[in-house]
């Protein structure tokens, strides 16, 4: 049984956008790298074979993993929010006492953070090299 999870309409619309590319485009390209390992020999001993048909059971589990997230996805609409409490899509004000610094925060699904957080982490690592990862932060400068 899956759960419920309330997400933005952004996050429901960048999820859609990757599924889709996910089906199409990264489907495409996982052939083509499989059949471009496939005419290098004895597909017994062919790394290149292996690690090009590990690539696609990740494609396909994330496939998985994005389409029952969307299935089970129910935007929440930001004007149907009771601003009385915090729920989820609130913003929250809050001053850091040591630096008096004013930090607002949204209020989101730990599903939504996950996927946003994921979905940073790819698009930074495509900027970053192997040694500033070791010591990731979120939207570190390059």
């Amino acid at each position: 049984m899956s759960t419920i999870t309330y997400v933005t309409k952004e996050t429901l619309d960048q999820m859609i956008e990757e599924l889709n590319f996910l089906k199409s485009a990264g489907r495409s390209e996982i052939a083509k790298a499989i059949a471009e390992a496939r005419e290098k020999g004895d597909l017994k001993e062919n790394a290149e074979y292996d690690a090009a048909k590990e690539a696609q059971g990740h494609h396909e589990a994330r496939i998985s993993i994005l389409d029952t997230a969307i299935i089970n996805s129910r935007v929440i609409d930001i004007n149907s929010i009771d601003t009385s409490k915090v729920t989820i899509l609130s913003k929250v004000k809050m001053v850091n006492m040591a630096s008096k610094k004013l930090i607002e925060y949204q209020i989101v699904s730990e599903n939504e953070l996950k996927y946003l957080f994921l979905h940073q982490l790819e698009k930074d690592c495509l900027e970053k090299k192997l040694a500033k990862l070791r010591r990731y932060k979120p939207q570190e400068e390059c």
